[in-house]
């Protein structure tokens, strides 16, 4: 299962987290119901409060910077709009997970060789496919972030198109 965020628009802001049932969505580690407060520590403007919430959050939602799971394309839309966020520390960080996201072909490639995990319990295959796809459905944020004065986001933000473009 993976669960809507509020799909009418497909952007989604901190104030929507609340609208996710967290404790039923599964991130690497259990229950995705720390996501929350994750999200929360990356935009609370504190330096190190943020980095080492995204350094958690990566390792729920994109373990090992390429494996995905079921929590992550419900957290993407959230870490879409951080990135936005002027106020938001580790926004290059975020752009660098969201394409290491829009890159994951573990499950995938995997499946391709071992057919069998296509008809596993947990939807891995449909999981990874549903975080490629979430990081796709924001990418209108790319313009605005290109437009940015800080040099290490705009790269960021190139790099994240070109995966996109793949």
């Amino acid at each position: 299962m993976t669960a809507p965020v509020k799909r009418g628009n497909p952007s989604a802001t901190l104030g929507d987290v609340g609208h996710v049932p967290w404790r039923d969505i599964k991130d690497s580690t259990g229950s995705a119901a720390a996501i929350p407060f994750l999200l929360a520590a990356i935009a609370s403007g504190d330096p190190a409060a943020a980095t080492t919430g995204l350094e958690r959050l990566q390792n729920r939602i994109c373990q090992y910077g390429f494996v995905v799971g079921q929590a992550t394309a419900v957290t993407v839309p959230f870490l879409w709009d951080l990135a936005q966020r002027p106020q938001v520390t580790c926004r290059v960080q975020i752009l660098h997970l969201l394409r290491n996201i829009a890159g994951a072909r573990q499950w995938g490639t995997t499946a391709a060789a071992y057919p069998k995990l296509r008809r596993h319990q947990d939807d891995y295959v449909g999981w990874e496919s549903a975080a490629r796809r979430a990081v796709r459905a924001d990418g209108g944020a790319i313009p605005r972030l290109l437009s940015e004065r800080d040099t290490a986001l705009v790269h960021a933000t190139e790099e994240l198109a070109g995966a996109l473009a793949e």
